[in-house]
């Protein structure tokens, strides 16, 4: 046992190396939110729970670019094991074109789809306050689409800072503009809760530029772009492209859709709830990050070993990225525990004596959704890692059926049952999650083990 542990942990130094630049980049990506959440918050709850309705709407769309641009990275992984610099610059090319036509795509959809805020039985005080808000976090579905592009290609040759630097970028624009724009300051308008989609606007397009003059300048991708030209595209590797990245992004989806229900069953219940329940998926989503940037270096680590067909090294490299999640989520779960009564004052002005009644009902949901969240941190942060391990292993069919029948099937018809006909509540919901995602992390790590044992017998 000590000798099987010993193999993993020589690994995290190298792991981490990896993981902490896409940890801050994705922790920008959600600090935007933080930021927008904290600065509306200071407006009132009506516009906290717009924010959150808003953004379940733009969650949902982001989901399926994220994911279908996650298709990148393993390819890329692939023919940097390979050491296959013309098949790299090739994916990279196909993927951001891909990307960019997506994001136009679901800039479109999401902007349709407004007229839906009004037949979903919300607050209509929210529903006003979110309607204008999502014009604007909408359009800038196109630019952050078209930078998770660069942003995928980046990690897939191992180089993870590029983003961070761009994210840490964008979130400086993004709160000088959300101050300006919320609130009127100097010569800007108050623009409240629009303000601040506005802001998330401006911050992504900085993102987006300086990720593709870093790429286009630096001497670490000079092989990959130098010698781009455009020629006949080759449909059979958009094809190829696609058929990784369409059931990687209905995994994204599937999940985002899963807690997006819970936002609009928690809005049913009135917008106190709805905003208790945006704090805490806020303050749950910090967390995720870590396990989202262990993911990617689960699928940039099990892809160039893919690429080397070193199966044995394969497998105790993924499992040195479970040890290493699981020693995270352990911690955040004390985290939460320790600080579930405190952490919802980030959000709200408790000195607001008109809201006074509203903020106190807030921290007391929030803080109990707080407890469950501290739950599942441990299978939310797993389930995420095993599935990066098995994009890298360019699995993604049957991964997507498996996330589908957990949050689809099992975890939303508890949160449902438990949420709307009994006292449990916005409680009940989160226990849904917590279900979902449990029985996510358990079916995903049957199917790698499977996997993998196939891959070292055969």
């Amino acid at each position: 046992m000590t000798l099987n542990l010993s193999q993993y942990t020589k690994e995290f130094r190298y792991n981490l190396r990896l993981a902490f630049p896409v940890i801050i980049g994705l922790l920008g990506h959600t600090f935007v939110q933080l930021v927008d959440n904290i600065m509306v918050g200071q407006l009132g709850t009506a516009e906290l729970a717009a924010v959150s309705l808003g953004n379940s709407f733009f969650f949902v769309a982001m989901s399926l670019g994220i994911g279908f641009s996650t298709a990148i990275t393993p390819l890329i992984a692939e023919t940097d094991g390979a050491k296959d610099v013309i098949g790299g610059r090739n994916v990279f090319i196909h993927g951001l074109l891909l990307c960019f036509s997506l994001g136009v795509f679901l800039t479109l959809g999401v902007i349709l789809s407004k007229p839906l805020l009004f037949q979903m039985g919300q607050p209509e005080e929210v529903v006003e306050l979110a309607y204008p808000y999502l014009q604007w976090v909408a359009i800038s579905l196109i630019p952050l689409v078209f930078f998770q592009g660069f942003k995928q290609f980046s990690e897939g040759l191992s180089h993870t800072r590029p983003a961070m630097y761009a994210t840490l970028l964008g979130n400086i624009v993004n709160v000088i503009l959300n101050y300006f724009l919320i609130f009127g300051f100097w010569i800007f308008p108050k623009m409240g809760v629009e303000g601040a989609a506005i802001g998330s606007l401006f911050a992504r397009c900085s993102m987006l530029l300086f990720m593709a003059f870093y790429v286009r300048f630096s001497p670490h991708f000079s092989n990959y772009v130098r010698k781009i030209s455009f020629k006949k595209p080759q449909w059979s590797l958009f094809q190829k492209i696609i058929n990784l990245g369409f059931p990687s992004a209905l995994q994204m989806f599937f999940e985002v859709i899963f807690f997006t229900a819970a936002i609009w069953l928690s809005g049913f219940l009135g917008k106190n709830e709805q905003a208790a329940n945006q704090i805490a998926l806020n303050l749950s989503s910090m967390t995720f990050m870590f396990a989202m940037g262990l993911g990617v270096t689960a699928m940039i680590r099990v892809g160039n070993q893919k690429g080397k067909n070193d199966f044995f090294k394969l497998r105790e490299v993924a499992h040195s990225i479970f040890v290493l999640i699981f020693i995270f989520d352990v911690l955040f779960c004390l985290l939460f525990l320790l600080l579930h009564n405190l952490l919802p004052w980030i959000y709200l002005d408790g000195s607001n004596v008109l809201e006074f009644a509203d903020v106190n009902e807030v921290v007391q949901i929030a803080s109990t959704l707080l407890i469950v969240s501290a739950f599942f941190q441990i299978s939310d942060g797993l389930q995420a890692v095993v599935l990066g391990a098995l994009r890298g292993l360019q699995d993604v069919n049957i991964p997507a059926w498996i996330t589908f029948f957990s949050y689809g099937i099992f975890g939303f018809p508890i949160a449902y049952y438990l949420g709307i006909y009994t006292d449990l509540a916005t409680t009940g919901i989160w226990i849904g999650l917590l279900s979902g995602l449990s029985s996510s992390a358990l079916l995903l790590f049957i199917r790698f083990r499977y996997l993998t044992n196939n891959l070292i017998l055969n």
